[in-house]
Formats: C-alpha cells, sequence, structure tokens
C-alpha cells in the first residue's frame, strides 16, 4: 500500500466532509449561551422585592421564554411568576416577595431557543441568598463614557453608563437611554449587561458637533425603583475615529495562507504569495503538483513557495514559529476590549458600509449581499466573530477611501466559508476552517487553525 498517494486523498476526503467544500449546507450551527445573570450566581443579600433575570449571547425566540423553561424554586417549592423577554434578557418577576433569608435555584431550561431553533447545549443553573429586606433605595449613576463635558470624543465612540446596581434589562431601551444632537435624535441601539448600558450609533457622529446623551428615571432597577434622577452627558466630537494598532501577525504574515492540518485544492487555483502548512506534512497540501526542492516547493498555480513542516532545514522551525504567531495573532484579535460596535445587524451585514473600528459579535455573521469597507489607509478595522463567517455567492466586500486589506482583520471562531464566485477583502484569523468555493476571490490572507480549502480560487497577498 502507497501511503503517499493515499493520505492526501484521506485528507482532502476529510477536508471536504468537515468544511463542505461546494455546499451550502455545511454551515456549523452554534448554541445560544447565557452570558450573565442578575443576580449573579451565589450573590448574598438579595432584596426581597428583586427579580431575576438572564441575558443571552444572541437573541432568542420570544415563543420559547415561558415560565416553563425559566423557573425559581426554593428547595423544591416552585416560585410562581412571569417571564418577559426584551434585547436578549429574560426577566422573572416573582408574584409575591421572596422570603428571607433563604437560598434561591433559578434554572433556564435546555428547551429555550434562539431565532434559528438552535438551544442551550444544557440548562443553566444559578443560586442567591436573600436578604431580609426589601429594597425601596433608588438606583443611581456612578460613571459615564465619556464625561460629562467632555470634548474631542472619538466619532465612532460607543456611550456607556453605569449604575450603582443591576437594573431591569427591559428598562433600558431606545425610550429610555437616547442620544440627541441638538433636537435631532440619533439612531442607534441601546443595550444592557453587568450594570452598564451602552448606546451604539448607527454611523458616525460629525466631528465639531455636541451631543447628549440621556437615560431617563424610567430606567429601574430590579426592584422596580426608578433612577434616582434623569441623567444627560454632552460631549464634542473631534474630526477623527479612534485608531487601533493593527494585530500584529509576526511571521505568519510571512504567507498568503498558512493552516495547521491541510490545503487542499480542488480545482486549478491562482495564488501569490507563499503558502505553508505546520505541523502537517507535505502530503497533506493537494491539488497544486508540487515540484519539490531543498526546503520548499513550487506550483504552477502559485506565485511563490510552498512550505511544510516535513521539508529541510530551516523550515521546520520556521513554521512552527510562524503558526505560534499565527495563535498569538488570534488570541490578540479576540482580546481587543470595548467595541465600537455591538452585535451590528445582529450578525447580518449586508449592505452596510463598515466604517472603521472594533466590532464585535457573539453569534454567526452573515454576508448576503454586498459589504464596503470605508476609512483612509491608515484606519483599523477589527471583527470579533464567536461564531463562523459565511459570505453568500457572488457577494463583494469592497474597500473605498484608500481603506487597505493589510489593516482588516477578521477573527473567526467558528469556519469561514466564501460562497461561488464572491469576492472577499482583509486577513482572515480563522480558529477553525477556510473554505473557498468555487471561483471565489481574496485579497487578504487565510490564516486558519485547522485547514484551508481552495476550489478554482485566485488567492492575492495585500
Amino acid at each position: 500500500m502507497n501511503l503517499k498517494k493515499i493520505l492526501p486523498a484521506i485528507a482532502m476526503l476529510i477536508a471536504v466532509i468537515t468544511f463542505g467544500c461546494k455546499k451550502d449546507d455545511n454551515n456549523i450551527s452554534v448554541n445560544p449561551e447565557v452570558i450573565s445573570s442578575a443576580p449573579a450566581d451565589n450573590t448574598a443579600d438579595i432584596a426581597l422585592n428583586s427579580k431575576v433575570s438572564a441575558t443571552f449571547s444572541v437573541e432568542m425566540n420570544p415563543s420559547s421564554m415561558t415560565a416553563s423553561n425559566f423557573t425559581l424554586q426554593q428547595g423544591t417549592s416552585i416560585v410562581s411568576g412571569t417571564v418577559e423577554y426584551v434585547n436578549k434578557t429574560a426577566t422573572f418577576t416573582p408574584s409575591a416577595n421572596l422570603v428571607a433569608n433563604v437560598i434561591y435555584t433559578a434554572t433556564i431550561k435546555s428547551g429555550v431557543a434562539d431565532l434559528s431553533g438552535n438551544t442551550l447545549t444544557s440548562d443553566y443553573v444559578w443560586n442567591f441568598t436573600t436578604s431580609g429586606v426589601v429594597d425601596i433605595t433608588n438606583p443611581t449613576v456612578t460613571l459615564t463614557a465619556p464625561l460629562n463635558n467632555a470634548t474631542g470624543v472619538a466619532s465612532n465612540k460607543v456611550i456607556a453608563i453605569t449604575f450603582s446596581e443591576n437594573m431591569d434589562p427591559s428598562t433600558i431601551n431606545a425610550s429610555t437611554f437616547t442620544l440627541m444632537q441638538g433636537s435631532t435624535a440619533v439612531s442607534g441601539t441601546a443595550s444592557y449587561s453587568g450594570k452598564v448600558a451602552t448606546f451604539t450609533p448607527s454611523s458616525l457622529m460629525t466631528a465639531g458637533a455636541v451631543y447628549t446623551a440621556n437615560i431617563s428615571v424610567g430606567a429601574k432597577d430590579l426592584a422596580g425603583n426608578a433612577l434616582a434622577t434623569n441623567t444627560a452627558v454632552e460631549f464634542t466630537i473631534s474630526s477623527s475615529t479612534a485608531n487601533m494598532a493593527v494585530v500584529d501577525l509576526g511571521a505568519a504574515g510571512n504567507y498568503v495562507i498558512l493552516a495547521k492540518t491541510a490545503i487542499n485544492n480542488i480545482s486549478t487555483s491562482a495564488v501569490t504569495g507563499d503558502i505553508a502548512l505546520s505541523p502537517a506534512a507535505t502530503s497533506y497540501i493537494t491539488g497544486f503538483s508540487l515540484t519539490n526542492a531543498t526546503g520548499y516547493a513550487t506550483s504552477a498555480q502559485i506565485t511563490g513557495k510552498i512550505y511544510a513542516a516535513d521539508m529541510a532545514d530551516p523550515t521546520p522551525i520556521n513554521l512552527t514559529t510562524a503558526v505560534e504567531n499565527m495563535i498569538t495573532a488570534y488570541n490578540d484579535a479576540a482580546g481587543r476590549p470595548s467595541p465600537n460596535f455591538s452585535e451590528l445587524g445582529t450578525g447580518n451585514i449586508g449592505g452596510k458600509t463598515l466604517t472603521a473600528g472594533l466590532y464585535k459579535w457573539t453569534s454567526t455573521v452573515t454576508v448576503p449581499s454586498d459589504v464596503t469597507i470605508s476609512g483612509s489607509a491608515d484606519d483599523v478595522w477589527i471583527f470579533q466573530i464567536a461564531g463562523d463567517l459565511e459570505l453568500s455567492p457572488t457577494v463583494m466586500i469592497t474597500l473605498e477611501g484608500g481603506a487597505q486589506a493589510k489593516n482588516i482583520f477578521w477573527q473567526v471562531a467558528g469556519q469561514v466559508t466564501c460562497g461561488t464566485t464572491s469576492h472577499f477583502e482583509g486577513v482572515i484569523l480563522s480558529q477553525t476552517g477556510i473554505n473557498f468555493q468555487t471561483g471565489a476571490t481574496m485579497n487578504g490572507r487565510a490564516l486558519a487553525q485547522t485547514a484551508v480549502v481552495l476550489d478554482g480560487n485566485t488567492v492575492t497577498e495585500p
């Protein structure tokens, strides 16, 4: 048995099965999660008139938010109450005050589902202990960002209001948290998590303009106490966005394609730049008709060189460093704090123009129609995606205003799929795999911690 002939075929078959090279039915479902609760797990001295809430990673199906799927118990006794769902948060309101100085158990059942029908992987359970008092204290605002009367505020700033205690998420909305430019209301999204309410404008704010963020007494804590007073924060916008540092790719930036387990090419592609595979061996690079040399190989389909972990020195150590740098770069991009845009389009960014900044999604991101990335040559974009990234067939990502692909970083925890004849711009840092369907093109880099699959593609380093 000739293993050198069999192993590449096996590798390609695995990649096809895993990453679904030509199919649209290869998407991996991402289960929703509970990302925070109020009261938090094992919290003590909770007021007797408190509500209980849980915030999810994605928008959920409201019809699944029922009293049978969100329960509160004292020992084995079920607490009666009602469940309300607003803006990714389910809130349980007991029918009567809780009992003093006892432990309660709250449970979100695995039957709750997101809008795609995906359910929790298991029940989410947490406990808290009550105090002996009823909460009649009005919450207050303890911090704002920006500060009141601040100047030089970045035009892509997300406004944040921090409260003195946990608030009722259902009372943090477009009516209670607003942004005004003079007498004109600014469109945007209000959200709440972990004592912090945020307002994300739908577009960049105007340089030199004065804005006022308002949080009203309609905002209430979990005991139903209204905010102590209406709060207004006034600030002036600068002429630019807040520039981020680029993600340092290190030695991973030497390659247009870098993968760990396989690089499979199904039909003739045209790749400009070096490609590399490590720790897998040369046999797991398939479909390129390699011509071997010392420490590298060549192919008529690649304007550059091909490297793999089993080639002559110093290639193995160079590739080990490159892979380590790729993982470091992924972690850097994933760990950038304070996003300028959170859950934009609830994960559907088709048709949008994306200005410079840090974007974050806790679910899959879909691109069903053309997207424009707009900014200057020095601007930086980082997209943090906890699920998959799916670019539909024929969809184009285009650059304008001098934006450069080398400054655009797509950090994706799931797999990336570029549909047939689509076009992609930027550096992909995928914790899973990258799949280019037939005829898809890319200006950027494909850096994957598993496999990269090609099928008649044009891939060009930026």
